[in-house]
């Protein structure tokens, strides 16, 4: 689907489901300001793109779910950007002319944002900046330390490569340029890895976190550098990094790679001896902490305890922004059964297939 049509389907069903909310408003209650959203009750709830599984698979119904349970009358008005910044914009005036007050915003592009929050500001809408810092008057942020999770990647990156670290060159796919987030990972594992490894000997950020992208590049830089010129490479995330070891595979090389998001086939990569390590970042807390700010802000009730940390926007315009920032950790084969199937994110049934069934036997997952 070309990103044309795409966009003509996604306006098609955002109007269509604008339509079919207001009808059920209408017959529950009467209807309200605008034909619906302005009741107080609506809760809009915008993601940036689903390339990436985390946000269908968790994100969303965690936050959907956790709203329904703080305010079972509340009603969520969901779309997905699917990585236009055109898209979200109108997703976003849309809710914003139907009355909707608070909207959760995880941003496509962090710095186009600046304008929307602005005018929605001026309406009395409060917009909570999710999983990444758009710019503009947020009324608070909840995310992960995003910087330290870069650090986390680096170091994972260089016990991977072992005692041959400090002489090891480095190939680094970083993510997208729109996304806040990926300058702090990239800043973070540039902190550990600038010092503990040989050289950086290839470096590309990646539009849109296009596995398809990660993958080209990863083909340009065995190209250039020869399939011996590199020992280690850096992957901003875990679909990248299935690009990244296609690559690599087709070409015969073997190298360390690392990812972050603990999906699914990353974990089952990191089992089969393809992929080095992942970052899981509990997004349950994450997601929850979002719903109840957004649910606070709709009753007029205080967070103040939801968010303990305070922080400035990548421009450095907006300051002292209300946060809660999650803590990551480091998860390789060997401690998948004591974090991603203790905490349920997936099953061991999920990650062990047919094709994974002796890996998992022999990390311990039952």
């Amino acid at each position: 689907m070309n990103a044309m049509t795409r966009r003509v389907v996604i306006g098609t069903a955002a109007v269509s489901m604008a339509v079919s909310l207001a009808a059920c408003g209408k017959a529950g209650d009467g209807g309200s300001a605008g034909g619906d959203g302005g009741d107080g009750k609506t809760i809009g709830l915008l993601l940036p793109e689903n390339k990436t599984t985390r946000y269908e698979t968790f994100d969303r119904p965690i936050i959907e779910a956790k709203i329904k349970e703080l305010c079972s009358d509340c009603e969520v008005k969901y779309n997905n950007a699917a990585q236009d910044t055109e898209t979200q914009k109108k997703q976003f005036d849309a809710l914003v002319t139907q009355g909707v007050k608070v909207i959760i915003l995880d941003a496509v592009d962090y710095k186009a944002t600046k304008s929307w929050v602005q005018q929605a500001e001026k309406k009395g809408v409060k917009v909570v900046a999710y999983d990444r810092l758009a710019e503009g008057p947020i009324a608070a942020y909840v995310s992960y330390d995003n910087e330290k999770i870069g650090r986390l990647q680096g170091e994972a990156l260089v016990k991977a490569l072992g005692a041959g670290a400090k002489d090891a060159d480095v190939v680094m796919i970083n993510g997208s340029p729109t996304d806040p987030n990926a300058p702090l990972f990239k800043r973070g594992a540039h902190s550990v890895l600038d010092k503990q490894v040989g050289k950086i000997v290839y470096e590309q950020d990646i539009p849109d976190w296009s596995p398809d992208e990660a993958n080209k590049k990863m083909g340009a830089a065995i190209d250039s550098l020869g399939k011996d010129g590199f020992q280690g490479v850096y992957s901003a995330n875990d679909g990248m990094a299935g690009g990244i070891i296609t690559a690599l595979k087709k070409q015969g090389v073997k190298v360390p790679v690392g990812g972050q998001d603990a999906e699914l086939a990353g974990l089952q990569r990191i089992l089969k001896g393809e992929q080095s390590f992942t970052i899981y970042k509990q997004i349950k807390p994450e997601a929850e902490t979002t719903a109840e700010i957004a649910v606070a802000l709709l009753k007029g009730e205080k967070f103040a305890h939801l968010t303990p940390a305070k922080v400035t926007s990548l421009t450095g315009e907006f300051k002292n922004i209300p946060a809660k920032l999650y803590d990551a950790q480091i998860v390789t084969k060997d401690n998948i059964a004591d974090t991603i199937v203790m905490d349920k994110v997936y099953k061991a049934a999920d990650i062990c297939t047919a094709e994974y069934k002796a890996a998992c036997e022999a990390a311990g997952i039952k």
